[in-house]
């Protein structure tokens, strides 16, 4: 499992999967740009003041209010976007793994689709459940153990069905519950990391698809 994570952890580096992150990251840059620019048009025109300060002070409060709201949104839109390569991502992994052996067959489009909208709700929640237990004082641990269980799931699954059934896939999860949670601890983890996390659908989609060519294997 630790080596399944350093190989796709290095792989996120390599020059096929730059190619993805750049174009992963670089749409995302753009939503999150309209976005922000919009909010921040729509949030002025409410506003008619003819004194100097109060206008200054309540731009910039504006300005902060788009920042924390881009802290909130840059994980979902970054799942929402990266879901479109993973495919990719993981075309490449099963190369790289299993030169030799069958290749996955991606999703039909409306399929993909659906999929790149859970996956942005899966980490919409993820963030929803870090903020509440942050407030409720539960603490880092149950965090983690809930990221490990959204995220390990969600991305496992994703990997599983390139070969199989919707529901064979998820029993499969629920058949090697263990190590997939083991997975999900790593991947827990790594969202964890400011910056870092921006590239976790990559890792995900990497590790999982390594980690179900294993498992299929045994």
């Amino acid at each position: 499992m630790i080596q399944d994570a350093i190989d796709s952890f290095v792989d996120i580096f390599s020059p096929p999967f730059r190619r993805v992150m750049l174009k992963s990251l670089a749409l995302t840059a753009a939503i999150l740009f309209a976005v922000g620019f919009g909010l921040d048009k729509f949030a002025l025109s409410f506003v008619t003041t003819n004194t100097g300060w109060l206008a200054t002070l309540i731009s910039w409060m504006i300005g902060i209010s788009v920042m924390v709201g881009f802290s909130v949104l840059a994980a979902p839109i970054t799942s929402l976007v990266a879901s479109f390569f993973l495919d990719e991502i993981a075309q490449l992994v099963e190369h790289e793994v299993d030169p030799t052996g069958p290749r996955g067959q991606p999703a039909p489009a409306g399929q993909a689709l659906l999929f790149s909208l859970r996956f942005a709700l899966v980490s919409a929640l993820v963030m929803l459940v870090a903020l509440l237990l942050f407030f409720s004082g539960v603490g880092l641990v149950a965090w983690i153990a809930a990221n490990a269980y959204l995220l390990g799931s969600e991305y496992f699954e994703l990997a599983a069905m390139r070969f199989r059934s919707r529901s064979e896939a998820r029993a499969m999860r629920r058949h090697f519950a263990g190590q997939v949670y083991l997975a999900g601890l790593i991947l827990s983890g790594f969202v964890a990391i400011p910056v870092l996390n921006l590239f976790t659908p990559l890792f995900a989609a990497a590790l999982m698809t390594r980690l179900h060519k294993r498992l299929s294997r045994a």
